[in-house]
């Protein structure tokens, strides 16, 4: 089976660390992305886990708080 992505593809993983040694121009173009994910995509995401799944909701909740510590 296939990786799955989060909010970033490889290439804006690739791009934003510089690993690819990206232009400027395509740093920000993938910061953008991930920025429209998060306002766009993510809050429906929640919205349908808060319904459906909360267990899966808790989860993902777990990471993200996580990642602040």
């Amino acid at each position: 089976m296939g990786r799955y992505r989060a909010l970033m593809t490889e290439t804006d993983r690739e791009h934003i660390t510089g690993e690819s040694e990206p232009s400027d121009r395509q740093k920000d173009q993938s910061v953008y992305r991930v920025r429209e994910r998060i306002r766009e995509e993510l809050p429906r995401d929640i919205e349908v886990l808060a319904e459906h799944r909360p267990d899966v909701l808790e989860e993902l909740r777990d990471v993200v708080c996580e990642a602040d510590e």
